[in-house]
């Protein structure tokens, strides 16, 4: 008896936590549709990374590196390239990892069960959630509709110039150094 209730929690310990939703993990970046990494965001192609760092830090190193003074920081952010006028957006993506715990339900039926206690109340499965953000930028200009599209013209060169954008915000922890480096 002793041997089959522990094999039994043994396997309800090792099984017990039933994943409802994962979140990706991105290493470095990742492009994608937007629509395709979370339905809210638009149907253009996204550089997308992990943010680290706490809410609402790339919108204020955003806003000091482009000196926007809080002005249409999210949308039609300018920049240049070789020459030629770029805009991009940005959206702060949250996709939360959820799994369903539901060892203290079985570990308490089965405790009930050994010990012959039928009305003890018997306790609900727990939700464990943890948060994972993202931060998801497109980019446009006048003569293309989607520059990190696959076929867009201006694609190696927007994507390095994101790399930078992504390196630098992770590596900087005062925004305001930034607008020394320009």
């Amino acid at each position: 008896m002793n041997r089959i209730v522990l094999v039994t929690l043994m396997l309800l310990l090792f099984q017990s936590c039933i994943p409802l939703r994962i979140a990706p993990d991105i290493d470095d970046y990742k492009v994608t549709k937007g629509k395709k990494f979370k339905r809210s965001l638009p149907k253009r192609h996204m550089f997308v990374f992990e943010d680290t760092k706490d809410a609402d830090q790339f919108y204020q190193y955003v806003n000091i590196k482009f000196a926007l003074n809080d002005e249409n920081v999210f949308d039609d952010i300018p920049f240049r390239l070789k020459g030629a006028q770029y805009f991009f957006s940005f959206y702060e993506v949250e996709i939360p990892d959820k799994t369903l715990n539901l060892f203290p339900v079985l570990f308490s039926a089965t405790l009930n069960a050994a010990l012959g206690n039928e009305d003890e109340d018997i306790s609900e499965p727990t939700e464990i959630r943890r948060d994972n953000f993202y931060i998801a930028i497109e980019v446009y200009s006048d003569l293309e509709n989607d520059c990190l599209g696959i076929e867009s013209l201006s694609r190696e060169a927007v994507l390095k110039y994101l790399r930078t954008l992504k390196n630098e915000y992770l590596t900087t922890h005062n925004y305001n150094e930034v607008v020394f480096k320009n």
